[in-house]
């Protein structure tokens, strides 16, 4: 016991030091980046920034990968990605009403933004919420699983679930939406919906953001599939 609680200890604190801290939520945006960019974003020197990445990747934060001139960093798994994300849902715990609202994130990064690799926001929940009251979701001991009346609709999607469930990954789980305070879908299956939505054309990515815009078309096929008006 005393070795996980000096092991859970460590791993909190590299999470929690400041500059390390703002490298990790920069990442959410799914991309790689250099060192000299996680240096500018965290406002430290390249030689800091190199010290603090060479800490995360050996504690399995983070990996990097070599392509041509460059490393590029980025979270070592989905679900670390997940933590991460996560965490900001304490943010205003404790606060008064008036502070909440100072730290919830711009009107953009509320309504629609992805958390890595799946969809995030207030479009986030509602499509996972109207997923489990459809009947193509169940919940059960904190994992997603898609039902019968649910393949239909995802084989329509041209998702195809039974792939998804063989990738080296958590195949569908809640993540806690720090924004809405409810969870919205994470996982293989999250982000094959994000995939597709981004191909369908119904959202969009904001350049240098992490909000996404959902298109007309994306709004009539919400309405219609969902029921969702958005």
């Amino acid at each position: 016991m005393e070795n996980l609680e000096r092991e859970f200890s460590t791993l909190a604190g590299l999470i929690g030091e400041k500059a390390r801290a703002v490298m990790l939520w920069n990442l959410l945006d799914g991309r790689a980046y250099t060192a000299t960019e996680l240096a500018i974003c965290a406002d430290v020197s390249a030689q800091s920034a190199s010290n603090h990445l060479s800490k995360l990747i050996q504690a399995n934060i983070l990996q990097v990968k070599n392509q041509g001139k460059h490393r590029y960093y980025s979270f070592s798994n989905p679900e670390v990605a997940a933590v991460i994300e996560s965490m900001a849902g304490l943010l205003s715990l404790g606060n008064e009403q008036r502070e909440v609202k100072r730290t919830l994130p711009q009107p953009g990064l509320r309504l629609a933004r992805t958390c890595y690799d799946h969809l995030a926001g207030k479009l986030g929940v509602e499509m996972s919420e109207a997923m489990l009251q459809k009947g193509f979701l169940t919940l059960a001991h904190q994992q997603y699983e898609v039902t019968t009346l649910g393949l239909g609709w995802f084989n329509d999607l041209e998702i195809d679930v039974a792939a998804l469930h063989c990738q080296k990954r958590l195949f569908a789980h809640p993540c806690l939406d720090w924004s809405e305070r409810r969870p919205h879908l994470a996982g293989a299956l999250g982000a094959a919906i994000l995939q597709t939505m981004l191909e369908k054309d119904w959202v969009r990515k904001v350049k240098n953001s992490r909000a996404l815009l959902c298109t007309a078309k994306g709004q009539k096929a919400l309405k219609q599939s969902l029921g969702i008006e958005f």
